[in-house]
Order: C-alpha cells, then structure tokens, then sequence
C-alpha cells in the first residue's frame, strides 16, 4: 500500500478565497494544508494596486495583500505548501488527490480556489506593459478609476466587454471598443447601451498589432482593419482586454460538474456546496459576474464554515 497523507481539510490554490478559507478553517481547529497553485496569491499578485478592498485606506498593492492574507493564514497553523495539485480522485468517501512531488492526500474536505485566468491576447507588447502594471489590464472595474478623465482602448465583443466598456465611459474621456468581427457577440440590451454611449466608439472587424508605449506607461494602441488591411494608431493610456476568463478547473472535470465554460457549478445556490459530498468551492473558479478580491474573500469564509458543518456533522 502506498504511503499517503491524512487530513481534514485540504485547501487547493491561493489567493483571497483560498486564504480566507485557511483563515477561517485553521481558527476552527481544522488544521488545513493549502497547496498555492502555479500562481500563489493568485490573479491579484498582477495587479499593481488595489483601492477597492475594505481597510486600506490608502490602497495596497496586490503582491503586498497577498503577503499579508499569507500570514494571517499561518499565524492560525495553516500548513501552507509551495506546489500544485495535478490529479484528483472524488469517487470514494476520502477525498484522494495528489501533489507535484509525489505527495498522496486523502482529505475529509477540500475546498477548491483554483480561481480563473484572464485571457490575453497575447502580444509581447501587451505582456510587457502587463508586467510592469504600465496600462494593459483585463478588470475594467478594478483598474478603471486610474484612467479617469483619460482615453482608453477596451478589446473584446461579449457581455462583459459591454459592460466593461460602459463602466470605463462614465470615468474616461473616451472608450474606443475594439470588435475582431462585424457584430457583437453580446446581447442585445448591451449592445444598445454602448451603442448609445456617447464617448465610447465602436470599431469593428479590428484587431490589435501591437500595444505602443514609451517603457513606462502605454501611450497607444496600433490597430488593423481586418477586411480592408488599413493599419490606424489610437492614442490611449490604458488598454483593457475582455476576451473572457479561463476557470482553472481542468483536473476536476471527470467529478465535478461544471458548466459549458468550465467554472464550477454550486450544487445548492448560496452554499459552496458542490455535487460531491465534503468537495466546496470558493473564488473565482465558480464565479464568473463578479470576479472581486472582497467577493472571492466572502465565498472563503463561506466555504470554510460548510466544511466545518460536514465534519460536524460526520462526528469529527
């Protein structure tokens, strides 16, 4: 038989959700183990500031608060683990999984936070300005109010960009909304609301050749219409890419349900419940409309007080 760990929760991925998990399970005496995922802190460790997050007057910069939710998680006892999870097993009543080194874990509970990543469109010039926190971002409503009275330039065709876009033009001097194809794939009642908005311009069947900067900052965007080749400039200062968000869910997907999309689908609405007894989701992995630190912070600590039901409930 091989050697594995037992334990009675297991945290999968970092950042506010997972961390508030931690917080909240290791306060319970549940003595959680979290593995930090390819990105600990997750998605906000490229975010250069956060201004939104309750009790930071003067903000914070993304790296920094994940730092700091790092040791509070470990000031309660949270084992917190370099690493990955790379395979699952939810068929039986102990939660198998197992880690990048070997390690074997049968978990009473595990609370998922693997999160989602924005996608780009992966430009080298839009990856460098990324980087360096110079203007290219994909949450209009986390970074937008550091564009106010200024240009921006917003890619992408869906619901979200629609609402990124009109959620820009009330802070920006002008939204230009670029459309790789001749028509949104937006519904319709968004598509009228940008449509109708004043400063933001729509221009369709164009696509991004490269994002333009001095080193610093970005100071415009060159653009290429796909239909008549026609190469045009647009100063902006910052570029915001809405292309969608790719859930990190992958290894579950044989035991979890998920949606067409891949994020995690919650077995019982306003639980963190998931259709396998004693499996519990938090983060964004599961939540794709509101995708915040604080949103993903609550459905932690919401995750962590189900887990500790089960285990109550289970006789631990």
């Amino acid at each position: 038989m091989s050697d594995f760990e037992m334990m009675d929760c297991l945290i999968i991925g970092s950042g506010p959700a997972g961390y508030t998990a931690a917080i909240y399970a290791a306060r319970a005496d549940m003595k959680p183990v979290m593995y930090q995922g390819l990105q600990p802190g997750g998605q906000l460790t490229t975010t250069n500031e956060v201004e939104n997050f309750p009790g930071y007057p003067e903000g914070v910069t993304g790296p920094e608060m994940m730092l700091q939710l790092e040791a509070q998680a470990k000031r309660f006892d949270t084992d917190v683990r370099s690493g990955f999870i790379t395979k699952v097993d939810f068929s039986g009543d102990v939660h198998k999984c197992w880690a990048d080194d070997g390690t074997e874990i049968h978990a009473q509970t595990v609370i998922i936070s693997t999160g989602a990543s924005a996608k780009y469109l992966g430009l080298e010039s839009e990856q460098h300005y990324l980087q360096i926190g110079g203007g290219v971002s994909a949450c209009a409503v986390c970074d937008g109010f550091f564009y106010r009275g200024q240009e921006t330039v917003i890619v992408g065709a869906g619901d979200s960009a629609c609402e990124e876009a009109h959620y820009l033009s009330k802070l920006c001097t002008k939204v230009t909304m670029l459309v790789r194809r001749d028509e949104f794939r937006a519904s319709k009642i968004m598509e009228e609301r940008v449509k109708g908005t004043d400063n933001i311009e729509i221009l369709f069947n164009t696509e991004t050749e490269e994002v333009l900067g001095d080193g610093n900052g970005v100071t415009g965007v060159r653009v290429r219409n796909n239909k008549s080749g026609e190469i045009n400039e647009i100063p902006c200062t910052g570029f915001f890419v809405a292309i969608g968000h790719k859930p990190n869910t992958d290894i579950f997907k044989d035991y979890i349900h998920l949606d067409e999309t891949g994020y995690i689908l919650y077995e019982e609405p306003g639980t963190s419940k998931t259709n396998v007894p004693g499996v519990f989701v938090a983060g964004d992995a599961a939540d794709k409309t509101y995708r915040q630190a604080v949103t993903a912070a609550g459905t932690g600590c919401i995750a962590a007080l189900d887990a500790e039901r089960y285990l109550a409930a289970k006789g631990h």
